[in-house]
């Protein structure tokens, strides 16, 4: 298909050139329904799209309504296309204070300069976790090729939310969570039946507060997604509600080293309500 020339590209988080996540971003997407949205998503390929679909809410252009798309469905919120999102409006409009309504409530964003650089951060909707379902542990672990004792027991594992659902894995050995792969084919049916809409993010732990991640995202020809903003928030709300981190503090996630992508992302955590993610975004020409 042709794609609207109004189209944008930028890569959010990265942590130098030819990091971040890319992510599509249309500005305006008032005169596209469901299906255009999606067969421009899947035309892009990257993890997600986002679509304004409600540019300006009664009129303010700091009000807008987003959609998101993967390659193959829509999905709830994506930390990074939000990310990319406000940079854009900030670079067309100046920086400030946005609102986005999303499918999992209203996502309040505010735009900083920098050292000239735009930097947007989201703050999430009110965390909260999940233990596993009986037996979905170990067919995840299964699927990693790893077992129970391969993980940090000062992490239990848990699925956690802040906008989308993630599985949470703390690996106890940096070797195993660089070198380990997975069945493609089985991890996603395995996400698709649990109604995990984030990625399975895995981790470990290099310093206090200091993470690194890898984000499974078996999605198309994607595998590992570079940066996942859902997700750091998400992993905001685990090490606060399991009483891993005294709040507040703020914690870094490097990822997408493993692809090729270097990232980085900021997560702030308060003492109570929402996550706050924050990171750049470049232009992908």
């Amino acid at each position: 298909m042709t794609l609207p020339p109004s189209l944008l590209r930028l890569a959010a988080f990265a942590a130098e050139p030819g990091g971040g996540n890319p992510a599509g971003v249309l500005l305006d997407a008032r005169n596209l329904d469901d299906g255009q949205m999606q067969d421009i998503a899947t035309e892009v390929g990257y993890a997600e799209t986002a679509f304004l679909t409600e540019p300006a809410i009664d009129g303010d252009q700091r009000h807008a309504r987003i959609k998101y798309f993967s390659p193959l469905a829509e999905v709830p919120f994506c930390g990074h296309a939000t990310i990319a999102t406000a940079i854009a409006l900030a670079t067309r409009d100046g920086v400030g204070t946005l609102r986005f309504e999303t499918a999992v409530g209203v996502i309040v964003i505010t735009t900083t300069l920098n050292e000239g650089a735009i930097i947007a951060s989201f703050t999430s909707v009110e965390p909260r976790l999940a233990d596993f379902s009986d037996g979905v542990l170990d067919r995840l672990l299964d699927l990693l090729g790893i077992g129970r004792g391969d993980l940090d027991p000062q992490y239990a594992p848990q699925v956690a939310f802040a906008g989308n659902w993630h599985p949470i894995l703390v690996f106890a050995n940096q070797t195993t969570f660089d070198t380990f792969q997975f069945d493609v084919e089985p991890m996603a049916s395995l996400i698709e039946e649990q109604n995990w809409t984030g990625t399975v993010t895995t981790l470990f732990a290099l310093a206090p507060n200091i993470f690194a991640a890898r984000n499974l995202f078996p999605v198309g020809t994607i595998l590992e997604d570079p940066a996942t903003g859902s997700a750091a928030a998400a992993l905001g709300g685990y090490l606060r509600e399991l009483a891993l981190v005294d709040g507040p503090t703020r914690v870094l996630v490097h990822q997408g080293s493993h692809i090729g992508r270097p990232s980085l992302l900021t997560v702030d955590i308060p003492r109570t309500g929402g996550i706050i993610v924050s990171g750049s975004a470049i232009t992908i020409t």
